[in-house]
């Protein structure tokens, strides 16, 4: 008998993607403590583009190695408040995007907020992680050894 809802097993990071912001490989924080899911951005703003309001955003900054000097438009957001890791609480731009962890595409909220003094750029939540992850802390990058001993 198979098991539905079979359960991927992560280290304490691991490299996502984010195929809908062409994105691939970057390294992520898997953070069972935090709620969502963010991801550094170093420029946000706001306009009206034809009556309607339109969120831009560029990805990482300038000394990053991710960065690419590109601007990302959407219409589909939201703002939220968030408490951030130091306790602070925030209002932070909220998109909907595919991400992939662990050869598993799921549709997230992806906050956008400036983790510039942070490790890692991208920050994973168990409101991802509960659709079908385990985490291991003792290992890291487990996932993309699993995909890639497929191939």
């Amino acid at each position: 008998m198979a098991i539905k809802n079979k359960k991927t097993i992560i280290g304490r990071t691991e490299k996502v993607d984010f195929p809908d912001l062409g994105l691939e490989g970057i390294e992520a924080k898997i953070d069972t403590g935090a709620y969502s899911t963010a991801i550094h951005s170093h420029k946000i703003w706001v306009e009206e583009i034809d009556k309607k309001k339109t969120l831009n955003f560029e990805l990482f900054d300038p000394v990053h190695k991710y960065y690419r000097k590109t601007t990302i438009r959407t219409a589909n957001f939201h703002q939220k408040s968030v408490r951030s890791s130091n306790g602070k609480v925030e209002q932070r731009y909220i998109i909907k995007t595919a991400m992939v962890l662990g050869g598993k595409k799921r549709i997230t909220d992806l906050s956008l907020t400036n983790r510039r003094q942070m490790r890692y750029p991208v920050l994973v939540g168990r409101k991802f992680l509960k659709r079908g992850f385990l985490v291991d802390v003792s290992k890291t990058y487990i996932s993309q050894l699993r995909i890639n001993d497929k191939e």
